[in-house]
């Protein structure tokens, strides 16, 4: 190792050191749920209160999960003696990997973990130790115990214990091979029914593999196990009960002779102990499946070297296709912990399976695309399993174990809703879906044609696909055909997808001439000439947008993802307002971690009057509303119920008054402050006969400039995700984003742009 060399592995060792050391030793910590700021509190968190919920459960069990943790709850348990890639390194030194896990179980599953590392290595008292803690978990998570003593301590807790105990090197390691072979099989044609399989390896995480194949289809004959003593045979001497289930009666020895012809390569064992010579042996298009780590059985580029078309997959971060457990665990326990599974079984491990291998065929989301990089995350060869951050993961690996959890009989608290769970576990991973979920059901209603005046940008392009893909709307595209076939292949987008593109090309499309006639027929009376109205349709996509718009070949125009907003606003007022649409004001929905509020107007008026001011509060309840929201509006300045005369003060009164000579049928009040809209006990105090009731939902405010300083305060500080802006008063003919909404943002505002026209303004 060169000098330098040196120095940049002591740099890196040294900074995962401190990364465990510093601000606070450790990953984890203990935070309280319930607030305990008074003794009223104390009262309630302890004694007396506390009596309450343990008589409760002392007479239903199955309330523990109502009233504490426990169903929410997972232990991570290890004995520190087969520590991956370290061996064994007793208890105490395993506490850093069982952390690790319990984080992961936290940010990919919303799980609350408690890592616990006994000192014990005989298998039948640790299993004792394991099964006392019953009371305490709602499930099990063994880990790093060596073979065979895991399937020891595994089968006797499965037996005593009434939740899931669940040995993650052999089972989650098992899954994700099985989904990862699954769409290998698919790619090169083949059946698990019909494939040979040569298996290097007889520990827990092996046999589990083997056990996992023959129940998705593999036969048990068709498996040839080998170990570091050679070939697993009938009558070998020293075969554990598990290896000797895969005893083949045979005169081969070596693992050479067991890959000849072999459809699958399965490596669980140690670096270097498959030859390139070997892998020219296997069946056409091998499934290789070097799982050794750090250093594989063979490397990725000896096997490619000799079968081209070979399909690989390892243990490592550094190549396509890493078999990594975290795309197992969180999710299996999230869907068993969900519905109270007494246990994890085979119909759960299945349904795991099958949702990881689907998920790795449907299309990459932007949001993961941006974690990766510039990985090529399509399917195929080089992407057969997901990816760690893919957030649907939670939706769909949790919401398939749960169901098969109910239909297995293991269920302890079945769901009433599975869609509705799915969708709850998606608001999760996706904080605008729950919101969102009545405007897609309302846009599901009608078929629109929604143009993108930037169709060119990245952000665009993915929210295209997910449009043709799951609804259905047809995307517009502006932009140049062979910059958008360019980028989507960049990108990684389908094939199948991106050709149900429409793309109107700016620099030479048929429509060229009708566009630019039909804009200068409107606008010949504001200066417009014909030679500019031929420009500006030449370079302006907003304003072939619009003209789409207005002549009625699209339904909605989609705008912003550069530029400045009034810029847009602009060239859609030149066309698209009528006598009774015109833009009235841009609303944002805003979500935060544990809040939704709405804010307006962030855009259109700067300085708004009282009546303008009054029109947006009408068709801000009229929006709220499409999210399935009871409005509660409260009118903002830097006044509080008239104890000041600014401008500002005036405008919002004057507005108030406008509104209360009106027969409205949401909350509404002001003039106040901030403070005083979202805290109901203060505004009692200053004013208590105001109009609003509770704390306000939506915010009105005097000035643009305020309320979008609002609005971005909510998204940096408080980590908030707007949808929107929304346009508001033109009929979902026209909505303009912000530069810096993302892909998802983008298919939010389609779905309210896919609205029919005559439901809302």
């Amino acid at each position: 190792m060169t000098k330098k060399e040196d120095t940049k592995e002591s740099i890196a060792i040294q900074q995962a050191l401190d990364y465990h050391e510093f601000p606070t030793p450790g990953k984890l910590e203990i935070r309280a749920t319930k607030p305990l700021a008074s003794p009223r509190d104390l009262s309630r968190a302890y004694s007396p209160g506390v009596a309450e919920a343990c008589m409760v459960i002392k007479d239903d069990p199955l309330a523990a999960s109502r009233f504490t943790a426990k169903g929410n709850l997972v232990a991570v348990i290890s004995n520190g003696t087969a520590a991956l890639g370290l061996g064994d390194i007793g208890a105490l030194a395993s506490k850093p990997i069982m952390e690790g896990k319990a984080v992961l179980f936290k940010k990919f599953a919303n799980i609350d973990c408690f890592d616990i590392e006994v000192d014990e290595t005989d298998p039948v008292k640790l299993a004792e130790h394991v099964i006392a803690l019953e009371p305490t978990f709602g499930a099990i998570n063994l880990e790093d115990i060596k073979a065979p003593d895991c399937f020891i301590v595994e089968k006797i807790c499965k037996e005593r214990m009434g939740i899931p105990v669940f040995h993650d090197d052999q089972h989650g390691t098992a899954i994700v091979v099985a989904a990862a072979a699954k769409n290998a099989l698919h790619i090169a044609g083949k059946k698990f029914e019909d494939i040979k399989v040569a298996s290097a390896g007889g520990g827990a995480a092996g046999i589990a593999c083997l056990n996992m194949l023959m129940l998705m289809g593999v036969k048990r004959e068709n498996i040839w196990l080998s170990d570091r003593d050679g070939l697993v045979y009938e009558g070998r001497n020293n075969l554990t009960e598990e290896k000797a289930a895969f005893a083949q009666k045979s005169e081969a020895k070596t693992l050479e002779e067991i890959v000849a012809g072999a459809d699958l390569f399965l490596g669980l064992s140690g670096p270097g102990v498959l030859s390139s010579k070997a892998v020219k042996t296997m069946a056409k298009k091998p499934i290789v499946f070097a799982l050794a780590n750090p250093t594989p059985e063979i490397m990725p580029e000896e096997v490619y070297k000799v079968v081209p078309d070979a399909l690989v997959a390892t243990g490592r971060s550094d190549y396509p296709n890493q078999v990594n457990n975290v795309l197992c665990f969180p999710f299996i326990f999230r869907g068993a912990l969900d519905v109270g599974a007494t246990q994890i079984n085979e119909e759960m491990k299945i349904a795991c399976v099958d949702g990881i291998a689907e998920l790795a065929r449907k299309t990459t989301t932007a949001e993961t695309a941006k974690v990766y990089g510039d990985e090529d995350l399509r399917f195929g060869p080089e992407y057969l399993i997901p990816k760690p951050f893919d957030a649907r993961l939670l939706p769909v690996v949790a919401g398939a174990v749960a169901k098969a959890a109910m239909e297995s009989g293991v269920a302890t608290r079945p769901l009433a809703d599975l869609e509705q769970y799915k969708q709850k576990l998606a608001a999760s991973a996706f904080r605008s879906s729950m919101i969102m979920r009545p405007v897609f059901e309302a846009a599901k209603t009608a078929s629109r044609r929604i143009a993108f005046s930037e169709g060119e940008d990245e952000r665009v392009l993915r929210a295209a696909v997910a449009m043709i893909e799951e609804t259905v709307d047809t995307p517009i595209l502006i932009g140049r055909p062979e910059v958008i076939k360019q980028r989507c292949e960049q990108y990684g987008l389908p094939k199948e997808s991106t050709d149900k593109f429409e793309i109107v090309n700016p620099e030479n499309d048929s429509r060229y001439r009708s566009y630019w006639e039909h804009y200068h027929k409107e606008m010949a009376r504001k200066g417009v000439t014909p030679d500019l109205s031929k420009a500006i349709l030449r370079t302006n996509t907003t304003v072939i947008g619009t003209v789409m718009v207005h002549m009625g070949e699209a339904d909605s125009l989609i705008c912003g993802t550069f530029g400045h907003y009034k810029w847009h606003l602009k060239y859609v007022q030149q066309l698209l307002e009528t006598d009774k649409l015109h833009a009235v004001g841009a609303l944002s929905a805003m979500l935060m971690d544990n809040d939704q509020l709405f804010v307006c107007d962030t855009q259109v008026n700067a300085q708004p009057t009282p009546e303008q001011i009054a029109e947006t509060v009408i068709s801000a309840a009229r929006h709220v509303r499409r999210f399935g929201i009871e409005p509660n509006i409260a009118l903002c300045s830097n006044s509080q119920f008239g104890d000041l005369k600014t401008e500002s003060a005036l405008r919002v009164r004057g507005a108030i008054k406008i509104l209360k000579e009106m027969n409205l049928d949401f909350s509404f009040d002001g003039e106040m402050q901030l403070d005083a809209a979202m805290d109901p006990e203060l505004r009692d105090r200053i004013f208590p006969n105001s109009t609003l009731k509770g704390r306000a939902n939506v915010l009105v405010f005097s000035s643009s400039e305020i309320a979008s300083a609002v609005k971005n305060s909510f998204k940096t500080i408080a980590n908030g995700i707007e949808v929107g802006p929304i346009l508001m008063g033109m009929g979902n003919r026209a909505h303009i984003v912000n530069p810096s909404i993302t892909t998802r943002g983008l298919i939010n505002i389609a779905a309210l742009a896919g609205t029919p026209v005559s439901n809302y303004a």
